[in-house]
């Protein structure tokens, strides 16, 4: 091996194509005959398959009702409905993640308010989370950021101690345990996305799941006019007009989800094998890699890392890396508190208790810990195939990059 890096003239390291390791999704025969079935049946609006994958949910996660949504985020605007939160409640959230955690609620008059992450994990922070909660706080959304499960030991102890509900984005993490529990069943209304980069994708769908039969009927009132008369009690009266919103999945998304699921578990065993040798690699080089404590099981939506390298800017990391052939940059989520939906005023939330009225300011929100991590992190790609010599190429970059850092520091 070259030591010499690339960026100072030496051999880029990365010699094997990335294409082959890094293709997302995988499709095969079974897939191709679970979506000609469904053609072939001739219902594409209420084929059986959509129940067949609820109830395949259901069973996996270990709850009593699914619902499936046409995309994440309609479930995640149903899980708000769901839990007949009020116009003005307070419900705290992660400025780290995709909006689409958060927007949703908007559209119920649902306040969010943003809270720091914590740096083991990157979920939301239940130090700060507690600081943060108002007489009107009646909600947390925990999101799973990249695969890991967040920290639901302290984040359920605040949650018993104030009486919020929790809505669960498990989105990232299909596959992931806590304590032997799997994520999406850790909230009172729990969500994951079967969008293409996802870990067990049907090209567009999302999956409510909870146990509680009113948040069931009212999730399934807004969103599936056509199943509301099953319903046994007094709901079935919104037969004729749900709350006015149609989300349905289509059954060929469902009928992809339903394989893809099936198949989880072989593909994240060769995923997650992937990165954790790359990951003991790079620990030893002097990143965080994120694999956890011994009671969690993660998986990897996404790569994400973070040096412990004081000597080398993150720019400059980026930049040497990318010589030697790495796919490489910083995470893809802006935080959210900073976006123009909120700090423009298009659209602005109001508390009301009793009849006065707080405005929020979001242009006055500061999460320094937040704002500051989110810089210090680097994305790689996702390796969920046979491996061709890529991961060997990418310990190869990194090696010879941390071990030229003194050189490599100077030239920044």
């Amino acid at each position: 091996m070259n030591s010499r890096p690339a960026i100072l003239g030496g051999p880029a390291a990365v010699k094997h194509d990335h294409a082959p390791v890094c293709r997302w999704p995988q499709f095969d025969s079974q897939d191709e005959q679970a979506l000609l079935s469904v053609l072939r049946d001739g219902n594409v609006s209420t084929h059986h398959v959509i129940r067949d994958l609820e109830q395949e949910y259901a069973a996996r996660f270990n709850r009593r009702h699914a619902i499936a949504h046409c995309n994440g985020t309609a479930a995640l605007h149903a899980a708000f409905f769901a839990l007949n939160l009020q116009p003005g409640d307070e419900i705290l959230v992660p400025s780290a993640t995709f909006w689409a955690s958060v927007l949703p609620m908007c559209w119920h008059g649902l306040v969010p308010v943003f809270c720091e992450s914590e740096a083991d994990r990157l979920g939301i922070d239940p130090v700060d989370m507690e600081r943060r909660i108002t007489p009107r706080t009646k909600a947390v959304v925990v999101v799973h950021l990249w695969g890991m499960p967040s920290k639901m030991s302290e984040i359920r102890a605040v949650v018993a101690r104030h009486g919020l509900k929790i809505i669960e984005d498990a989105s990232h993490t299909h596959g992931a345990t806590w304590r032997e529990r799997p994520c999406g069943a850790l909230g009172d209304v729990s969500v994951f996305s079967l969008q293409g980069d996802k870990l067990a994708p049907g090209g567009e769908g999302g999956i409510l799941l909870c146990d509680d039969d009113a948040y069931y009927e009212r999730a399934l009132c807004l969103g599936d006019i056509t199943r509301i008369i099953e319903l046994p009690g007094v709901a079935r009266r919104f037969a004729a007009t749900s709350f006015g919103i149609k989300t349905r999945i289509a059954p060929l998304s469902a009928a992809l989800g339903r394989v893809q699921l099936a198949k989880l578990d072989e593909h994240n065993a060769l995923r997650n094998a992937n990165h954790q040798r790359l990951s003991r690699a790079l620990e030893a080089l002097g990143f965080d890699t994120f694999m956890g404590p011994p009671y969690i099981r993660r998986v990897y939506f996404e790569f994400i890392i973070r040096p412990r390298l004081p000597e080398l800017s993150i720019a400059s990391l980026i930049k040497a890396l990318q010589a030697e052939g790495c796919r490489i940059s910083q995470p893809r989520y802006p935080l959210l508190h900073q976006q123009p939906f909120f700090t423009e005023g298009h659209w602005r939330a109001v508390t009301r208790l009793g009849d006065e009225s707080l405005s929020h300011d979001y242009n006055q929100v500061s999460l320094p810990i937040t704002e500051a991590a989110s810089q210090t992190l680097l994305r790689l790609p996702v390796f969920p195939n046979s491996d061709n010599g890529l991961i060997d190429d990418y310990i190869e970059a990194f090696t010879k990059v941390i071990d030229s850092r003194e050189a490599l520091a100077d030239r920044s």
